[in-house]
């Protein structure tokens, strides 16, 4: 538990909500209900170990934060998370109804080691031991089912290792969910180009098979798919958007407009993942504080490039 003023509200709130839930409660030492509901706040942050963190404002001490987050009466709970109010609450609580608040937002303690476990699979993977990073995502997932951020990362590894029907397994329950994930939905494309490439005969062809077939006919959609499949296969991913623009400028609905939807899925393959923390914009609260988070868009090369084939896209689709 920390007290809260202006001076420190942005390191000791909005930043630190970045890394861990923040539980603001604006109360008075005069306030009654302050009294009651304050021992129940800091028995369950001790309680719940770390996964959410309680910050103290005095309200009259402190009435231009108060004011500042629209706060009518006290005792009056907001809780911040990526420097964001997502909830929040007024009056006395009782102590369990306080605990149903916090699990619909604060992680369990599996998905806190599920994402320690993702955390040293990255750090196993830079260090080049890729089975042991394999075996770690494994142990998050299994801590953790619905962490789809470690789900991903395991999914991407076992098709690179290619362990393609243990991918196929581990993409099976996300792929069941409507709407089906972006992420996931472009990782099965990825894995039905290798699958193409492995049964079809196509997948042996040089690329002076397929462009003579294609130059014979401007319009075999069925010979540049293949072409575009192939190419994504082997990771040569800007050369596949290539031919599936092609496709897409003669008729975009080819095939259930297959040509569109592997285009895009290779700009979410190609996409960075956000920063798990401190990836939050900018915003308010509900009683008018600027809330600022650091924008984690730079412009690279990367970026640049995928900048150019979404304009690409949106103009063949305009």
């Amino acid at each position: 538990m920390i007290d809260v003023t202006v001076q420190n509200f942005e390191a000791e709130v909005i930043a630190a909500s970045m890394q861990t839930p923040v539980l603001v409660d604006f109360w008075a030492p005069w306030c009654g209900p302050c009294k009651t509901l304050g021992p129940i706040l800091e028995k369950l942050e001790a309680e719940y170990g770390g996964r959410f963190k309680l910050a103290k404002i005095d309200s009259d001490q402190e009435q231009q934060l108060a004011a500042a987050f629209g706060i009518r009466s006290i005792p009056t709970c907001i809780l911040l998370m990526n420097g964001q109010p997502v909830d929040g609450f007024m009056g006395a609580l009782a102590e369990g109804q306080v605990r149903q608040f916090l699990d619909k937002h604060v992680p369990s303690e599996g998905a806190l080691a599920a994402e320690a476990q993702a955390d040293e699979a990255g750090a196993l993977l830079e260090s080049g031991d890729t089975e042991a990073a394999l075996a770690k995502l494994a142990e998050a997932l299994a801590q953790d089912p619905g962490n789809d951020d470690a789900r991903a990362d395991y999914v991407r590894l076992l098709i690179a290792t290619g362990a393609y029907a243990q991918a196929a397994e581990a993409l099976r329950e996300p792929l069941a969910r409507e709407p089906r994930p972006l992420h996931f939905e472009a990782l099965r494309r990825w894995l039905d180009a290798i699958e193409f490439v492995q049964r079809d005969e196509r997948g042996n062809w040089s690329v002076e098979q397929f462009d003579a077939k294609i130059a014979a006919d401007k319009r075999d959609f069925e010979t540049r798919f293949a072409k575009a499949q192939a190419l994504m296969a082997e990771g040569q991913w800007t050369a596949s958007m290539d031919e599936l623009l092609e496709i897409i400028l003669r008729d975009r609905k080819w095939n259930d407009e297959a040509a569109r939807k592997t285009y895009v899925a290779i700009l979410e393959l190609l996409t960075p993942p956000p920063a798990r923390a401190g990836a939050a914009g900018t915003g308010q609260s509900a009683g008018g504080i600027e809330l600022t988070g650091k924008d984690a868009r730079q412009e690279d090369p990367q970026a640049e490039l995928l900048s150019s084939y979404r304009r690409k896209l949106s103009m063949a689709l305009n």
